[in-house]
């Protein structure tokens, strides 16, 4: 039996795709597509490997403090699912975060990591984890890309990368060469022009100890400042606390940089046992990383013009457009290549080949002290919500 403890690292403000995202409402906790968000698509998804020869244990949940609960108001639209939320009190990326779940997991054998940021459709990739798990491979693997449409395309900045290396396995696996994260655009292309660089979807499956024991060779520092803010924690269920003097204390990395990358680097030679009995999957070819509205549009359903629209919209020779309406009606009228969201407070307008760049706006809002990088206008709080129709200096 394959103990899976499934971990969702459910951080970031998703400030490419303001204004429907924001600080106090992060992307992960948006519906983008059909009834549910992102957070609840990534926990279903995840929970849904349980089969004979594997239990999934209980889900561990790492947010903001902040973000507490709407992450616990959407875990209780789950029936089904189990889950403790393990409270970050400041960002400090990901290496951290799954430190914290792989400690309260380290009891549970395998861990399977599973970030809640991007729409994953599960498919026999998971088995074929799974069963390279059992077979404790000696080398990082990927799995080939089997969907063209997903595999790089463009010279992506905002990507990490693996590069494959050798002949496909039986179930048409790589192993992997090295990691590298963000390149700059002249490596990206070249990536590209080489043709065995896959663009990395960052997810894992590895036991708890595993990941502790290549954070301690690698970044032993961030394991150790981790460590004392865990032994510090304050247990409220189902929050779990770690110490938020000691959490702050901890150097901010990913987990690519932190471990991936040094790992996969020629002078690394495996040094420790389980460091290199990571299981790692290509799931791109299944799913997109939603970072920015193109990618939003990219995955819609798109009409017989190449439009994909939500909410209440008129189009008339419009072509190639996303059009997101929440509150009222939005009309085009000969456009093409473009973005429109709209909110109740904002509306964003943008060539869809520059929606990378709308973080630039949230950059701009936060700089002149606006409160729309950070909040709706209807707020949501754990008694309700609140609508502000008006504000002034003296009056809200």
């Amino acid at each position: 039996m394959n103990n899976i403890t499934p971990v969702i690292l459910c951080g970031g403000s998703g400030t490419r795709l303001w204004p429907l995202s924001r600080a106090g409402f992060p992307k992960q906790f948006l519906v983008l597509s059909g009834t549910s968000s992102l957070f609840q698509q990534a926990i279903e998804r995840v929970n849904s490997i349980a089969a004979e020869d594997i239990a999934v244990g209980e889900t561990l949940v790492v947010t903001n403090e902040e973000h507490r609960f709407l992450a616990l108001d959407q875990l209780r639209e789950l029936k089904s699912v189990s889950a403790t939320l393990l409270l970050e009190p400041v960002g400090r990326n990901t290496a951290p975060a799954l430190t914290l779940a792989a400690l309260q997991a380290t009891a549970n054998g395998k861990t399977l990591f599973w970030s809640s940021r991007r729409q994953i459709k599960l498919s026999s990739t998971l088995q074929l984890l799974r069963l390279q798990l059992q077979q404790k491979c000696p080398r990082c693997r990927f799995r080939r890309n089997r969907n063209p449409r997903h595999h790089p395309d463009s010279p992506e900045t905002g990507y990490g990368y693996i590069k494959r290396q050798g002949e496909p396995g039986q179930n048409g696996e790589y192993t992997v060469a090295q990691f590298a994260e963000k390149p700059s655009i002249a490596t990206a292309q070249a990536y590209l022009e080489n043709g065995e660089y896959a663009w990395n979807s960052g997810m894992f499956v590895l036991k708890a100890s595993t990941w502790l024991k290549a954070l301690q060779q690698f970044r032993p520092d961030i394991a150790a400042a981790t460590q004392l803010a865990w032994s510090e924690k304050t247990v409220d269920a189902p929050f779990v606390r770690p110490s938020k003097a000691a959490f702050s204390a901890i150097p901010s990395d990913s987990i690519d940089y932190a471990v991936m990358e040094p790992i996969s680097h020629p002078s690394h030679t495996g040094g420790g046992e389980g460091i290199s009995q990571f299981a790692w999957c290509r799931l791109q070819q299944v799913g997109n990383d939603l970072g920015a509205w193109d990618a939003v549009w990219q995955v819609g359903d798109q009409d017989v013009n190449g439009n994909v629209t939500q909410g209440d919209t008129l189009t008339t020779d419009t072509t190639n457009t996303l059009i997101h309406a929440t509150s009222r009606l939005v009309g085009t009228v000969g456009v093409n290549n473009l973005i429109i969201v709209e909110t109740s407070d904002a509306i964003l307008v943008a060539d869809r080949s520059q929606s990378q760049h709308v973080k630039k706006l949230v950059i701009a809002l936060e700089q002149l002290k606006r409160e729309e990088h950070t909040l709706h206008r209807k707020v949501h709080r754990p008694w309700g919500w609140y609508d502000s129709i008006d504000e002034e200096e003296r009056f809200k």
